[in-house]
């Protein structure tokens, strides 16, 4: 059995198989739709159904509430459809060239950012560069485990290595190997580039980068392309952590501060300890996004991070005047531990 999908605004359509969910037909047929994590943790596939119907394996998905479901909304990466569908989501055209390769790299080097951020400098042979777009990802295929995602925090120009920045994670199977065990020249695979969260060329409008945590590698990589390319858009960067010690990159925004006119940055400390005689702003990371931008319909805004943190903001931002079509997100879920 096999239904027909139609994408309103463009009027592509595809064939979506009894076994695929409309993501992955779509994909297989070269219609690029947003997407995120592909297990329905994130929310950056999801669209509207104006006509038909979808169900889902294991009932509905994380990031997609009751109140989404009823309103015809569905997340395209686990949605199967039940009859012909017609739907209205956001295509991307930039990512239908790239090829997404599965191919052997080497650990070139390995550098302490923080008590517990790594930062892992990837070498792919030289032959077969990773081409990708500016905040896309990669998976790290693992033996008898379940891929990791981590996003490249470098540029598309600066591509002689992949970087990674990698948080140790208590019971993470992978991050546990980075900090323990892991040596420079060690053989690692990886398939790549993943995602539909990179920075979007062809707006006029400024741009609000939000990061929490580790969210900051996609973040470094745009800012870096936007940069080399001479974007002046303005840039404004909001970072959100707990303490002082993990802005663990603290003095690269800073540098880029000294460097271009159209950048700002702020970061926020959640829970800033007596010794970071910390002055700057506390609390929330998109609270802080607010105070600063009370009105938000002229912004692009990227947010990447926890999924709470991307969750929250996407509704708080909804409530500032931020059109959906808008937000773009990437959100960091930790695979668990197989046994």
């Amino acid at each position: 059995m096999s239904y027909k999908v139609k994408v309103q605004s463009s009027g592509h359509e595809f064939t979506v198989e009894a076994h695929e969910t409309v993501l992955d037909a779509a994909l297989r047929q070269g219609i690029i739709l947003p997407y995120g994590c592909r297990n329905g943790a994130c929310g950056s596939c999801m669209g509207t159904m104006l006509s038909g119907s979808v169900d889902y394996t294991e009932g509905l998905p994380p990031a997609l509430s009751a109140e989404d479901a009823a309103a015809n909304k569905a997340l395209f990466c686990q949605a199967h459809p039940t009859c012909d569908l017609t739907i209205q989501v956001r295509e991307v055209d930039a990512v239908k060239d790239i090829e997404i390769k599965k191919q052997p790299c080497r650990v070139d080097r390995l550098e302490q950012l923080a008590h517990d951020v790594i930062r892992i400098y990837l070498k792919v042979p030289s032959s077969d560069r990773l081409q990708f777009l500016a905040g896309q990802y990669i998976n790290v295929l693992l033996k008898d485990q379940a891929p990791r995602a981590f996003s490249i925090a470098n540029a598309p120009h600066d591509d002689e290595f992949i970087e990674l920045h990698v948080r140790y994670v208590e019971g993470g199977h992978f991050s546990g190997q980075v900090f323990h065990d892991l040596k420079e020249k060690a053989l690692l695979r990886l398939e790549g580039p993943l995602g539909t969260y990179f920075l979007r060329e062809d707006s006029e409008r400024p741009l609000i980068l939000i990061g929490g945590g580790t969210g900051f590698a996609p973040l470094k990589g745009m800012l870096e392309h936007a940069f080399y390319t001479g974007m002046q858009r303005p840039l404004h960067l909001f970072w959100g952590v707990r303490s002082r010690r993990d802005l663990y990159l603290e003095e690269l925004p800073q540098r880029w501060l000294q460097d271009h006119h159209n950048f700002q940055f702020t970061p926020v400390l959640s829970e800033p300890l007596p010794e970071d005689n910390w002055s700057g702003e506390t609390g929330f990371v998109t609270d802080s996004v607010v105070r600063h931008y009370p009105e938000l319909a002229d912004y692009d805004v990227y947010a990447s991070g926890p999924p709470a943190m991307v969750e929250a903001g996407h509704r708080l931002f909804i409530e500032h005047g931020m059109k959906e079509t808008q937000f773009y997100s990437d959100s960091f879920e930790y695979a668990a531990p197989v046994d």
